[in-house]
């Protein structure tokens, strides 16, 4: 598979898809004896403990052209001494390994999640309930409950939605604790920061099949009529970078033959509740679910499609029959899908890229069967686009306002410090990225739907909209595991007065949704949002 270049024609324009990277059989094989390694041996002797996932760990370097990644991480949990190891070695020696201790709690994977559902269902309260399908189980938010002891440590605790399909049985969430094996139930049928009762609202949870944590990254060229246009790597969401996972993650994006982005991805989701009924929630974005789209198998994870995916979004069906990234073309633009799960959520990860060098960015949102999602709240999704137009130095930020600030005499000025934006759509307010010295420019301008932190009732949890950086390799996120808290995206604690004017520079771009399950218009099951990058001088 890793040598195969596929394509597909349509409208003129050819799609061609070549793997990168270590193949699925490589991976798949390291954690052959990884727990028997005298070094771990030595952490998990007399223990309870699982490989709950293995990641890639790529290079933090700014490279011209990406490597394949050298190294692994191994993220064991130690049930019996409630702690975490990440186990970090090298591919092509995966026997050498650095073991290190940490008191965090990962998410789940989900060979934990399915015994912790095995657990309830051995429990005499639930037992004959689940087996008859009176209530069935799914991943409930948050889906962690554990409680900190005074030594730092956390008890392990998973959260399991118990959901009544015909509405005859009571709605729950109860906690597992995976050290002890014990079902814990709430005096309000949910842990505090969730709820479990009726109605139950969002569409019906298909309960398929889910990946995250896994490799898959492919080469994607797209041409017309004997031009190459575009040329870029993508990354699932399951293999995607950053603390929590970003979506479907771009790098190395060229428009016809000069680099326009190191890295476009959204290493920041996160959700709020009017009067916080539920949550808050950071979210996770590694976690796929299925997609509906026909087509070519190009390589594990990325599937070439014969016409348009489909998600919850367009048919308001949780189902799908693909595991991973669609892409397809559709007029003029060739388009990357997937679909992600956290919780009850439903997030929509997708890319347009238009023959004439638009890239449109979307991120959507729906939900399914669940009881907090017939409260009133707000998803708030954080673009870092790490533009390096035609070289990663030597680029600007310019900012856009109709009528003019107050004292400038003109719509346009540059930013020369690092600073964080509000949108102000009453300005038309939009960012310029411009190479100060080979003259290529590149617009990023708002959607119609992306909000402003400042407008959204749930203010100040969205933080803000635009933020203006210098580069710097680690500031992919901002650390906050999705477990939290904290819940709010800390992206401010980045802007220090560093000079953005000739440098490396990055945009982060906020847009922010109110979701109201109960006022959707017939017809819809959520909405999508996403700025425009549209070529300016190129």
């Amino acid at each position: 598979m890793a040598a195969r270049r596929v394509g597909r024609e349509k409208n003129g324009i050819e799609v061609k898809v070549r793997p990168f990277g270590p193949s699925a059989e490589e991976i798949n094989a390291l954690p052959d004896g990884l727990l028997e390694h005298r070094d771990l041996k030595a952490h998990l002797s007399g223990t309870r403990h699982r490989l709950l996932y293995l990641d890639l760990i790529e290079s933090g370097e700014k490279l011209a052209r990406p490597r394949p990644p050298e190294e692994f991480r191994a993220t064991i949990y130690d049930y019996t001494n409630q702690r975490t190891l990440r186990a970090t070695g090298s591919i092509a020696a995966p026997r050498r390994l650095v073991v290190e201790e940490f008191g965090d709690q990962p998410l789940p994977s989900g060979e934990e999640f399915a015994e912790a559902v095995t657990i309830v269902g051995r429990h005499s309260e639930f037992k004959r309930a689940i087996a008859e399908g009176a209530l069935v189980p799914y991943q409930a938010m948050p889906p962690l409950v554990g409680v900190a002891q005074p030594d730092g440590r956390t008890q392990r605790v998973l959260a399991v939605g118990l959901l009544p399909p015909a509405g005859e049985a009571p709605h729950e969430i109860v906690g597992v604790n995976m050290a002890r094996r014990e079902v814990i139930r709430y005096e309000t049928r949910a842990p505090e920061n969730a709820q479990a009762h009726n109605p139950i609202c969002g569409r019906p949870n298909a309960g398929q099949s889910t990946a995250s944590h896994v490799a898959g990254q492919v080469w994607v060229t797209v041409t017309q009529g004997g031009t190459t246009l575009w040329r870029f790597l993508v990354v699932r969401p399951a293999a995607s970078s950053g603390t929590n996972g970003s979506g479907v993650e771009l790098r190395y994006v060229d428009y016809r033959g000069k680099r326009l982005l190191y890295r476009a991805h959204v290493p920041i989701l996160n959700v709020k509740y009017d009067g916080d009924a539920c949550g808050p929630y950071r979210d996770w974005q590694n976690q796929e679910g299925m997609v509906g789209v026909n087509g070519t198998d190009v390589a594990p994870g990325f599937r070439l499609g014969s016409s348009a995916a489909t998600t919850i979004l367009e048919t308001g069906s949780d189902m799908g029959n693909f595991l991973g990234v669609a892409i397809y073309v559709q007029g003029q633009e060739v388009v990357l899908v997937s679909k992600m799960q956290a919780g009850w959520y439903r997030y929509i990860s997708q890319w347009r890229l238009d023959a004439d060098g638009t890239i449109r960015p979307r991120f959507g949102f729906s939900a399914v069967s669940s009881s907090c999602v017939c409260n009133v709240h707000h998803h708030h999704s954080y673009w870092r686009l790490d533009f390096d137009l035609r070289t990663a130095a030597h680029n600007k930020v310019r900012e856009y306002n109709n009528p003019p600030l107050p004292g400038m005499g003109s719509n346009w000025h540059d930013k020369v410090y690092e600073i964080m934006r509000p949108r102000d759509p009453a300005r038309l307010r939009k960012w310029r990225v411009e190479n100060i010295r080979t003259g290529e420019a590149y617009d990023v301008i708002p959607g119609a739907k992306d909000g402003t932190a400042a407008s959204s009732s749930d203010t100040p949890f969205g933080r803000g909209d635009v933020w203006v950086l210098r580069y710097h390799g680690n500031e992919i996120d901002d650390g906050t595991v999705a477990t939290g808290p904290p819940y709010e995206a800390n992206i401010s604690a980045w802007v220090n007065g560093e000079s953005v004017r000739d440098q490396d520079v990055v945009l982060w771009y906020g847009a922010h949704f109110k979701h109201d399950v109960a006022h959707e218009p017939p017809g819809t099951f959520g909405d999508i949002v996403g700025p425009d990058i549209k070529r300016v001088r190129w």
